[in-house]
């Protein structure tokens, strides 16, 4: 009676138990999400594509600034002075004045100055949606790179574990073996460091789990961090073969159009600077009141007219600027000359790692194979005493090797294939 008892309360407890877990979930439970989950969510919330995003906003505003000068210009002012006169023994005298005025002014003319500001205005604002996109290349870029450091952690903390449950069969063997006068001190001895170096890299591996966790939060754009496990495979997307056109990309890659247009906008500057010399021609119209000391109910004043302005000495400040402006001008075309070499070695470096990387994951799962199929036949010879220790353990490290191998080579042809990616311009959003 009294076990029945117990056993209704335990399955009562156990009832109850279950429903507060599923009324109230762990505070950090593990978020699993994809590569296009986090493409999505970067896109939205990292910093760096908020900051180019405010950059392109400012190139637009400077663009309207310079326009406004094109548009008329307004002004009212009003002007109200108290007067007066103090004179030794016949009083003071004061009175009130109040004028106001509303004028008008219009650039007819200015040797197309204000028009190659706004031409330079506009290839500004094409550069800084270039760097947008370059931002975006390099956030892509950091963004994979999480991702994929976080899915080869998630898979080294298995392989880790299970290397350590092998080392810790190998040690039971061989202690076996050594109490049954067939090894000696020095094999068991051995057995039992690679254990303590494969549990060592257990922790190791949960630590940089850990760790990829935390960048790839970061990369994400997130302000906190909370236990992330990814989807994915150590598939690559890009699967072109032959070489494309380098200097095609090149021309293709927001880096160097950003180049390409701030020496426009250079060139644009340098005619702006120049046409400093040119005459003004500005049409001018004024109405309004001069001083009084009475409501305005009668005559107004007003005023129309044509004001031409022309520069005739500035101490060579003009000179100045031109030879400034055409010093920027050939900064820029040699910034772009420069650029241009660099982004090509870049794409033929990155081209290179990443046809070097797929080709090195098909060698490394041959040696897998390899090592697996040795790792087999020796476990079996061994048991029946056909090799040494020395032999055996060789060739339990080599297995141990190629599994390390052939996971790092699938990551590291991951990292190539974002590289390669980032070296065309690949931006964020199209992933």
């Amino acid at each position: 009676m009294q076990k029945k008892r117990f056993n209704a309360l335990g399955r009562i407890y156990r009832v109850l138990a279950m429903f507060f877990f599923a009324a109230f979930p762990p505070l950090h439970a593990e978020e699993s999400v994809s590569w296009e989950q986090c493409v999505s969510e970067a896109v939205k919330a990292h910093p760096d594509l908020y900051s180019a995003l405010a950059v392109m906003q400012q190139a637009e505003a400077d663009k309207r600034i310079t326009k406004g000068a094109l548009l008329p210009q307004l002004n009212f002012g009003v002007n109200s002075s108290e007067n007066g006169t103090i004179s030794n023994g016949n009083g003071n005298t004061s009175t009130s004045a109040l004028s106001y005025s509303l004028s008008a002014q219009q650039l007819l003319y200015d040797g197309c100055k204000t028009a190659s500001q706004i031409a330079s205005n506009a290839e500004a604002i094409k550069a800084a949606q270039y760097n947008y996109n370059a931002v975006s290349a390099n956030v892509r870029f950091a963004l994979r790179s999480a991702f994929t450091q976080l899915l080869k952690a998630q898979d080294l903390v298995g392989l880790a574990g299970e290397i350590a449950e092998r080392r810790q069969n190998n040690v039971r063997l061989i202690s076996l073996r050594y109490q049954g006068g067939r090894e000696h001190i020095g094999s068991l001895r051995q057995a039992e460091a690679d254990l303590a170096q494969a549990q060592f890299e257990v922790s190791q591996a949960k630590r940089s789990l850990v760790l990829a966790e935390t960048t790839l939060a970061s990369a994400l754009g997130r302000d906190t961090h909370q236990p992330l496990r990814v989807r994915g495979a150590f598939k690559v997307s890009d699967l072109t073969e032959r070489k494309p056109d380098l200097a095609l990309l090149v021309k293709n890659n927001p880096l160097f159009q950003q180049l390409d247009t701030k020496s426009k906008a250079a060139r644009f500057d340098l005619d702006a600077s120049r046409s400093a010399f040119s005459p003004q021609l500005f049409l001018t119209s004024s109405v309004g009141r001069g001083a009084f000391d009475r409501l305005p109910t009668d005559a107004v004043d007003w005023s129309a007219g044509i004001t031409v302005s022309v520069p005739i000495y500035e101490g060579g400040a003009g000179r100045a600027r031109v030879a400034k402006a055409s010093a920027v001008l050939s900064q820029q075309n040699a910034l772009e000359k420069s650029g241009y070499l660099l982004l090509f070695n870049a794409l033929e470096q990155s081209w290179k790692s990443f046809q070097d990387a797929r080709q090195l994951v098909l060698v490394q799962n041959k040696q897998l194979g390899a090592a697996t199929e040795r790792s087999k036949i020796s476990n079996a010879q061994y048991s029946n005493g056909l090799v040494t220790f020395n032999e055996w353990v060789i060739i339990e490290n080599n297995l141990v090797n190629a599994k390390k191998n052939y996971l790092n080579a699938e990551a590291d042809m991951l990292l190539a294939e974002a590289q390669w990616i980032q070296s065309k311009g690949g931006a964020l959003e199209g992933q």
